[in-house]
C-alpha cells in the first residue's frame, strides 16, 4: 500500500515517507454506496468466501457495558482481510436504544483503516452507513442463496421491526431485483410502523402494504421474515408461528426462543462468533448443551457444502463480522479516493523521525 504514503522524503532530502490520513464523512460515504447494491453484495460474498478460506483475522468483539446504563453499549470490532481488499482495521459502534426517543439513530459508527504494511491507520470513515450497507448486503445475499432450491422465490415479506436497518434491508432487496406481491410491517411503535409504511411508498415499493397489529399475524402471512428490532432477550416463543416454513432473517439476533431454532434448519455467518453473548443460537446451545442444532454457515451454502430444507423453517442468524466493514470500508475509500475528494489531513502524524 504505497500509495498510502506521500513523497515527503522526495520534497524534503533525507526525511522518511510521511504517512497520509483521510476523514471520510457521511455524505462521502453515502454517495460513494447509493445505487451499488448488485455490486456491493457480489463484495461481501466475496469477503464471505475469503473469510471461509482463512484469508482474514476475525477476533471475538469486545463489548463496553455501563453499569449505570444496562441497554446501552458500545461494540469494537478489530478485523483483517487479505485478498484485493488487503486491509486491517477496527469498527467502533455504539448501541444507544434509548436515543430514539429523541429522534436521534440508535445506532453510531466510526471506522479505521490500516496500512498492512506499516500499520498506519490511513483513513477514518463515518461507518453506520458502512454498517448498514454490509449488514444489508449479507442478509440479501442469505435470502438468495437460502431461498435457492427451496421453489419459487418469497413473494411476502414481513419486516418486523422497521427502523434504518429494515430500511436499508429493503433497499438492497429492491437494488438486486426482488419483487414482492405483498409487504407485511409490524413494530412495537405505531408511529415508526407508519413512518415505514410511509417509506415503502415513497420507494415505489410494489405489491400491498399492511400493517400487522400483531406479531403473529405479520409472520404467518410471510414467507420471507426479517427481524431487524432492538430486542434484548426472545420475545418469538411459539414455533407454531413458523409452521408454514419460511425463511427468516434473524438479524438483530436475540428475538427468537430457542424453541423456534430447534424447530427450524439453521445458519450462520460464522460460529463462534454467533453463539456468544446470549444471542438466540447461544441460548439454544446452552439449552441442549451441544450445537448440533446448526446446519451450517452461509460459506458453507456458498461452497455446495450445505443446503436448507424444504420442510422446516429456515433461519439465518448473523452476528456482523468486522472484515465485512473492512470491505465495504476499503471500498468506499477507494471510490473517494479515484474521484479525488479524499480531505487529507496535514500533519496529523507528528514527529516521525524515530530519532528526532
Amino acid at each position: 500500500m504505497t500509495d498510502l504514503l506521500t513523497t515527503a522524503a522526495e520534497r524534503a532530502a533525507g526525511g522518511p515517507p510521511v504517512p497520509t490520513f483521510s476523514v471520510l464523512s457521511g455524505h462521502q460515504v453515502q454517495k460513494a454506496l447509493t445505487g451499488r447494491e448488485r455490486e456491493l453484495v457480489a463484495l461481501v460474498e466475496d469477503t464471505y468466501r475469503l473469510h471461509g478460506a482463512g484469508d482474514s483475522v476475525n477476533p471475538p468483539s469486545y463489548f463496553l457495558r455501563f453499569p449505570d446504563r444496562p441497554n446501552s453499549r458500545i461494540i469494537a470490532l478489530p478485523a483483517s482481510i487479505g485478498g484485493s481488499v488487503h486491509v486491517d482495521g477496527l469498527k467502533w459502534i455504539s448501541s444507544f436504544p434509548d436515543n430514539v426517543r429523541s429522534g436521534l439513530p440508535r445506532a453510531s459508527a466510526v471506522l479505521i483503516l490500516n496500512d498492512p504494511e506499516t500499520g498506519y491507520p490511513f483513513a477514518c470513515l463515518e461507518s453506520s452507513i458502512i454498517s448498514a450497507t454490509r449488514t444489508a448486503a449479507s442478509a440479501v445475499l442469505a435470502a438468495d442463496w437460502l431461498s435457492r432450491g427451496r421453489g419459487a422465490r418469497p413473494a411476502r415479506i414481513g419486516f418486523f421491526g422497521t427502523g434504518l436497518i429494515a430500511r436499508y434491508i429493503h433497499t438492497f432487496l429492491a437494488g438486486t431485483g426482488w419483487e414482492f406481491d405483498a409487504i407485511g410491517v409490524h413494530d412495537v411503535s405505531a408511529d415508526s410502523a407508519e413512518g415505514f409504511r410511509g417509506y415503502l411508498r415513497q420507494s415505489g415499493a410494489g405489491g400491498q402494504v399492511t400493517v400487522h397489529e400483531r406479531a403473529e399475524d405479520l409472520v404467518r402471512d410471510s414467507d420471507l421474515v426479517v427481524f431487524a428490532t432492538v430486542a434484548g432477550k426472545p420475545h418469538v416463543t411459539d414455533p407454531a408461528w413458523f409452521d408454514h416454513n419460511p425463511l427468516v432473517l434473524h438479524v438483530s439476533l436475540r428475538d427468537l426462543a430457542p424453541e423456534v431454532l430447534l424447530g427450524a434448519a439453521n445458519f450462520v455467518d460464522d460460529v463462534e462468533h454467533c453463539l456468544k453473548a446470549d444471542t438466540s443460537p447461544h441460548l439454544a446451545e446452552q439449552l441442549t448443551g451441544d450445537r448440533d442444532f446448526l446446519n451450517g454457515t452461509l460459506n458453507d451454502v456458498l461452497q455446495g457444502r450445505a443446503a436448507p430444507p424444504t420442510d422446516r423453517p429456515v433461519i439465518f442468524s448473523p452476528f456482523g463480522l468486522g472484515v465485512l466493514d473492512l470491505a465495504v470500508g476499503k471500498y468506499v475509500y477507494d471510490e473517494v479516493s479515484r474521484a479525488g475528494s479524499l480531505r487529507l489531513i496535514d500533519d496529523f502524524f507528528h514527529d516521525l523521525r524515530r530519532y528526532g
